[in-house]
Order: structure tokens, then C-alpha cells, then sequence
């Protein structure tokens, strides 16, 4: 019994610790600015980890991207203003969801075309197979001369 409630403890501790790494000096004052800084960085890609937010690694420069977006609203940007900036100056690989536009058509456009070329052949494979079957039936003077044998054979 103590076992499983050591596991538990240290679980919750686990999930406690799990989320957002923003380190207390960073917070701002204003409430609201703090509120937007999280939905912001919740949304940018951490740059050294790749999968994770701003908002939930501890790398230096996620770290550094956190500030920077504070600092940027603390001056007055907007959040357009403010990923604007970002992705000026990373790329769009900083943002966790690409915009779609036309640099990036092919990327969004790929999983589609790959599932129509791919229903496309399952379907002509299917046609061939099955007009396949269709040759292989025997003609009716077929079927009338394997009848004969077969009954010759009796």
C-alpha cells in the first residue's frame, strides 16, 4: 500500500512539474500583457527542441524568445505585430501551426494528392483484377465442350 502511494505522490509531483517553464522573473506585471505572452508563446516553436513551445522548454533561447516576446508587447505590438516580428526574423518554422499560403501549398497540398493517387491506383488495380476474373470465365462453347468430356467421363 505504501508503494502505490509513493507512486501516486511522486506521479502528481511529476504532473505538477509538467507545463510551462517560465521562470518568475520573466512574468509581467500587467496581468492582461502576461495573459497575451502566454497565448503567444504557447504557439511558437522552440527553435532547439522542435516540438515543444516556447512556453514549455527550458532551452536558453526558448528562454530568450519568451522575454523578447514580452518585451515587444510591453512596447505596444500587437500580437499580429509581435509574430509578425518573429517570423521576420526566424521564419515560419518558429510558429507550432504554419499559416497556409502560397510558399507553402505543397506542404499542405502533399498529404491530399498522395491520398488521391493513392485511391486512384487501389482503384485501377481493383478494375484490372476484376476484369482479370472476367477473362478467365469460360465462353458457352467452352463450358459446352468441358461438359461433354465430363460426361464421357462417367
Amino acid at each position: 500500500m505504501r508503494s502505490i502511494l509513493l507512486a501516486l505522490v511522486l506521479f502528481c509531483t511529476m504532473l505538477g512539474q509538467a507545463g510551462a517553464v517560465v521562470s518568475p522573473d520573466e512574468v509581467l506585471d500587467d496581468p492582461a500583457l502576461e495573459a497575451r505572452a502566454r497565448a503567444l508563446s504557447a504557439n511558437l516553436r522552440c527553435m532547439v527542441c522542435q516540438n515543444q513551445s516556447i512556453d514549455d522548454s527550458d532551452a536558453e533561447l526558448a528562454r530568450d524568445l519568451r522575454v523578447l516576446v514580452r518585451e515587444r508587447l510591453v512596447a505596444g505590438d500587437t500580437d499580429e505585430q509581435v509574430i509578425n516580428y518573429l517570423t521576420a526574423r526566424y521564419g515560419e518554422f518558429v510558429l507550432l501551426r504554419p499559416q497556409f499560403n502560397s510558399r507553402n501549398l505543397i506542404l499542405w497540398g502533399t498529404p491530399v494528392l498522395v491520398l488521391l493517387v493513392g485511391g486512384a491506383f487501389a482503384f485501377t488495380a481493383y478494375r484490372k483484377r476484376a476484369g482479370k476474373r472476367a477473362i478467365e470465365q469460360l465462353s458457352p462453347e467452352e463450358e459446352a465442350a468441358l461438359q461433354k468430356v465430363l460426361e464421357s467421363k462417367e
